[in-house]
């Protein structure tokens, strides 16, 4: 699983195992203790299970974490998910972020500064700028009016991991 920014930089990257398909797309899957990395930085060992879904055509992925991750969904806006290879997914990371916190379930749209930053540092075309703006605030709708995959579904593929 690798996400870059805009100017191809690498970004988060992490070994997943693929877990299965259904109509929200694909779901991948570590548990806890498993390793993630932000470019070169030294990698991150997890106390936490989490599952990843990489919709079908959509302008965003999600993660959905186990305890005792205070951040119980977390949504990046990305480009469309690639998948360059079958055992590699790639995408574009648009700054922008919808968490739901799993204390309060407060839903939140994060990093709006970041966009802004990244709009003018690597030129978003008006375009991804649309496209990313209406991804985080249907996000935002989606989690906070609880439609799936954002309600129970995820569950059933995180206790495969947890």
């Amino acid at each position: 699983m690798v996400y870059r920014k805009f100017d191809g930089a690498l970004h988060w990257h992490l070994p997943m195992r693929y877990l299965g398909e259904d109509e929200h797309g694909i779901w991948t899957g570590m548990p806890a203790g498993g390793i993630m990395q932000r470019g070169s930085e030294p990698p991150i060992e997890l106390a936490y299970s989490h599952v990843g879904l990489f919709p079908h055509d959509a302008w965003w992925t999600a993660w959905f974490n186990g305890e005792p991750r205070r951040s119980e969904i977390y949504c990046d806006v990305t480009t469309p998910p690639q998948w360059p290879a079958p055992t590699e997914v790639t995408m574009i990371d648009l700054d922008l972020d919808v968490i739901r916190d799993r204390a309060s379930g407060t839903v939140r749209l994060m990093d709006e500064d970041e966009f802004a930053e990244h709009t003018v540092r690597y030129g978003y075309p008006e375009n991804i700028v649309a496209q990313a703006t209406s991804t985080a605030k249907w996000l935002t709708e989606a989690i906070t009016s609880g439609l799936e995959p954002f309600a129970s579904v995820y569950r059933s593929w995180l206790a495969k991991v947890s």
